[in-house]
């Protein structure tokens, strides 16, 4: 027997460590650990964890069509998964390699301990094209860099999607048994685990739903991707980021379907527009290879001049940016729904976060951890790497980047049909103040909508002002 432990590869096709896993034996079940260590953590959302259980589900459905089971334990890692193992007399427990701190932690210390049992541990690679220290400067650093990241990533050969999970023997009723004094529970709901998300979720959960994204994403939404990617009223995008994050579909498959498109496109604004696609795949590739050999960046600053930033932190400003009452349509309008949805169109995530460390000024890991609490897609490497990225603080050849709020909408929602559709008091508002900002302020309260809380152009020369104070007492 062998126990397949899954994480964030919540699905039985394109999965490496469990082909390799098949591959070893046709007697192989599934296990998922619910761990406190994460659960109880004060940066997660309910949106996250409703998805998460809605994958379990599917994913449970999906053994029992192959012949076996997906077990679900509810304890620490370190002590449930040698218990069971040990139990049901497993020969090897099999998992996907993740690049997060807790992770690699927490699976050299559940490694160890099964060891000590004589039980087998095999590991893989799979939520990546390209594993860490595979991807690396000609001095075999890791790029600190995208640009060139991208030029050397894109030209390296990528993997097929491996073979689906099939003709499995799954555990007899006497093992069931076992499994269940040695600790296997019934799938509790997101409700029972203390999160309640009553609001409809932007990805189904599970296998299915993220192959039918994909495949109409890739049919049609990807050809013109490249223009309207960065319009948030208009519906370009894959919308796949949960998908990833959990890894309800594999990446491998992901990219073989760009790739399709690709090759059966017929002008170069096609080829530009998937390609376009496939550099946010890099992107993702870049945080996650950041976070594996940086892992200090999930605590901090890239930049040691941001160590000590002197930054404003004031609560008021924060809750109104929380609640989405800063006064700037379009940024409240992306935090109304972030709020309601438990997702926010990427352009906006830029723009907002901006807003918070550039106009309010407060500490770009107030946000980082806020987006957490909200993020149905909710990733640590990729949330981390792009709030750094718009703080100024991470890894950008150009990091003094200020965004303004009223150019972004006039250049992104020209027609405010964004901000009509999240602020719908001001949906009488003229197009072009709504775009602009310059509501008056009878109509601001007529509308029961707040002045702006901060000037942009004199917060801007402030961040300025601090920015290069920074960078000058580190030089």
């Amino acid at each position: 027997m062998i126990i397949f432990w899954h994480r964030r590869d919540l699905r039985i096709s394109d999965n490496i460590g469990l082909a390799t896993a098949r591959q070893q034996s046709s007697k192989v079940v599934g296990i998922f650990c619910l761990d406190p260590n994460i659960l109880e953590r004060d940066d997660i959302a309910p949106a996250r964890v409703t998805y998460l259980i809605g994958c379990l589900q599917q994913l449970q459905q999906r053994y029992l069509q192959v012949g076996s089971q997906l077990l679900i334990l509810h304890d620490k890692p370190r002590q449930a998964i040698p218990s069971l193992a040990v139990a049901l007399h497993a020969q090897a427990v099999f998992w996907n390699w993740d690049v997060e701190p807790y992770s690699r932690t927490r699976d050299q210390q559940v490694t160890e301990a099964l060891q000590q049992q004589g039980i087998k541990v095999y590991h893989s690679w799979d939520q990546l094209l390209h594993f860490p220290g595979e991807i690396v400067t000609q001095s075999s650093k890791p790029y600190t860099v995208y640009t060139p990241f991208w030029k050397n990533w894109v030209k390296q050969t990528k993997a097929q999607p491996v073979e689906s999970l099939k003709n499995v023997e799954g555990l007899t009723s006497q093992e069931l048994d076992l499994a269940e004094s040695a600790g296997a529970v019934s799938l509790p709901t997101a409700q029972d685990l203390g999160y309640r998300w009553d609001n409809e979720l932007l990805l189904a959960p599970g296998e299915k739903a993220a192959q039918e994204a994909l495949e109409t994403f890739c049919d049609f939404a990807i050809t013109e991707y490249q223009q309207q990617r960065n319009f948030p009223s208009i519906d370009g995008t894959s919308q796949l980021s949960a998908a990833l994050k959990f890894g309800t579909i594999g990446i491998r498959t992901v990219w073989d379907a760009a790739q399709t498109a690709y090759n059966f496109s017929r002008s170069d604004e096609v080829c530009n527009s998937i390609q376009t696609w496939q550099q946010e795949l890099a992107w993702r590739e870049f945080y996650q290879h950041a976070m594996y050999f940086f892992p200090e960046l999930a605590e901090g600053p890239y930049r040691h001049s941001f160590k000590n930033f002197p930054w404003d932190n004031d609560p008021e400003l924060f809750q109104a940016w929380c609640e989405g009452q800063t006064g700037y349509p379009i940024v409240d309008a992306a935090m109304r729904q972030l709020n309601e949805t438990g997702w926010m169109h990427n352009r906006c995530r830029m723009i907002v976060a901006s807003f918070l460390t550039k106009d309010l000024l407060i500490n770009w890991q107030w946000g980082e951890k806020y987006f957490m609490q909200k993020l149905y897609d909710g990733d640590l490497a990729a949330n981390n790497g792009g709030w750094q990225w718009s703080a100024s603080s991470g890894m950008d050849p150009k990091p003094l980047r200020i965004f303004n709020p009223a150019s972004q909408a006039q250049k992104f929602d020209p027609e405010a049909e964004y901000i009509r559709q999240w602020l719908p008091e001001l949906g009488s508002v003229d197009t072009e103040c709504l775009i602009t900002g310059k509501i008056d302020q009878r109509d601001r309260e007529v509308c029961g909508y707040p002045a702006p809380l901060v000037d942009h152009k004199q917060r801007q020369q402030e961040f300025k002002q601090r920015y290069q104070q920074q960078k000058n007492s580190q030089s």
